[in-house]
């Protein structure tokens, strides 16, 4: 895995596509959003860290804070700051992929040796032309837009009517069941239905006494107001147990502007 010779430029604009490449599939595992030109920006500084590979061979504890470090800038640069354990969980997402494409790496040098591949520093150097480079970063680009267009029509099999009853008021808007919403009223432990504050139509919230119900996401922390339904039915279907409403504003994007708890759906 030893060149003679490395290309600086083959080197960054390689490990640019990569790391954009592998940005892009933290923002999908994670379900994070970001601005394109944030997630080029990350896989620029990736490009950047990359140059450690001109270095001598390092020992593999200077290595492995290394590959954090750089994962953590690149994660800062694509996706911007968050809440300390949402900024760790992205950055060891990004580490764990990278770390699974360079094991990968490793073994296809190691088995097939190919000419012009070597992985120096846990940096991977492909000495390629720029024709056959732009033609695998066309393959991924569209491998993506594929994939997202089934994880959309997926998701869409999710959606279910919600009509929630609060007092003399009733509200009916569409929602998303979602396996990762785990939100709970602190107390009784009762399930919560996120919701932008314009899916409760005219009821008018002042009315109702409310409870703090703080969450926790990817995206960040934050703190929602709860009010208690009297009955909440889901496709037509009443629930068994109570349930309150978090309501959000501007924090759901989309068209749909709800959040139902898959568990529900299940119980349903």
């Amino acid at each position: 895995m030893l060149l003679r010779t490395v290309y600086v430029d083959v080197l960054i604009v390689v490990n640019m596509v990569i790391d954009w490449i592998m940005l892009l599939s933290v923002g999908r595992l994670l379900k994070l959003r970001a601005k394109a030109c944030r997630v080029l920006l990350g896989g620029a500084v990736g490009s950047a860290c990359s140059l450690s590979a001109l270095l001598p061979k390092l020992p593999p504890a200077i290595n492995l804070a290394l590959d954090v470090s750089f994962a953590a800038l690149m994660v800062l640069a694509a996706y911007g700051r968050a809440s300390p354990k949402s900024f760790i969980i992205r950055t060891f997402t990004l580490f764990a992929v990278s770390f699974s494409f360079c094991g990968a790496m490793i073994f296809i040098c190691t088995v097939f040796k190919p000419s012009g591949v070597a992985v120096v520093n846990d940096v991977v150097y492909f000495n390629i032309s720029p024709v056959v480079l732009i033609l695998l970063t066309l393959c991924c680009f569209y491998a993506l837009k594929l994939f997202g267009k089934l994880a959309r029509k997926d998701v869409g099999k999710k959606v279910c009517v919600v009509n929630a009853q609060i007092g003399n008021y009733t509200a009916e808007f569409q929602a998303l069941a979602d396996t990762g919403c785990h939100v709970t009223e602190p107390f009784s432990g009762d399930f919560v239905i996120i919701a932008d504050n314009n899916c409760l139509g005219n009821i008018n919230v002042i009315n109702f006494p409310k409870r703090i119900i703080p969450y926790q996401s990817l995206g960040g922390d934050g703190i929602l107001e709860g009010i208690r339904t009297d009955e909440v039915r889901i496709d037509g279907k009443p629930l068994a147990e109570h349930v309150y409403i978090g309501i959000c504003c501007g924090v759901l994007n989309g068209d749909i502007k709800a959040i139902v708890p898959y568990e529900l759906i299940n119980k349903n």
